[in-house]
């Protein structure tokens, strides 16, 4: 049975104010940046909305972009058509639903365009300071190996966590699992003999240390 108490500690003391790899200076800047993040690395994210986020300053100015000048801006992130047209469908609504302000609830922001429970609860996490479990590929790996999780189910995992992990450090919690995910328990050629986790681990083909 996996010691959860010792899977904190641990976890925490690696990465001890773990932070999200995306950029952003407010909500609505997560927002657009958690899009442009589906299948592309936080760095090329980065390296397009240093400048993009220059130039949109609010919901209405992506409300109003060009489809085509959108396009072509965010192009280095890949699947930029259906990103184009997501972000400016949810700042959209944004803009017509809620007075042009990210809300900051999971009910409302799941109502928005390209937005689901996943990036929903990293919105809330690290940008509106609120205690969230958002289970990303790595979440999912990393809780299933451990044996803290038993399912595919990002929804399902979710509500396993959330019962397990202290109520009070749930960002800072998935924040680490997903730097441990990227760093040390990777998917392929995962880094087990120097886990921190090594010991807590259940997962049967871990490399022995």
């Amino acid at each position: 049975m996996a010691d959860i108490k010792k899977i904190v500690k641990h976890l925490l003391t690696k990465y001890p104010d773990p932070k999200i790899e995306l950029r952003f200076n407010n909500p609505l800047e997560l927002l657009v940046a958690t899009i442009l993040s589906a299948q592309c690395t936080d760095i090329k994210v980065n390296e397009v909305t240093k400048d993009l986020f220059k130039k949109y300053r609010t919901a209405a100015h992506y409300a109003g972009a060009e489809t085509a000048t959108l396009e072509k801006e965010i192009r280095p992130t890949g699947f930029y058509k259906n990103k184009t047209k997501m972000i400016i469908q949810c700042c959209d609504q944004i803009v017509r639903d809620f007075s042009g302000k990210v809300p900051d609830t999971l009910e409302e922001l799941t109502s928005l365009a390209g937005i689901g429970r996943k990036t929903a609860n990293v919105i809330l996490g690290s940008a509106f300071g609120k205690q969230t479990m958002g289970v990303d590929t790595h979440v999912l790996r990393v809780s299933n190996r451990l044996g803290i999780a038993h399912s595919k189910n990002p929804d399902k995992v979710e509500e396993e966590l959330v019962k397990q992990f202290p109520k009070n450090r749930l960002t800072s919690i998935n924040l680490a699992l997903v730097l441990h995910g990227r760093r040390t328990c990777k998917a392929k050629k995962p880094l087990c003999p120097g886990c921190v986790l090594y010991r807590e681990c259940e997962w049967p083909d871990k490399v022995a240390a």
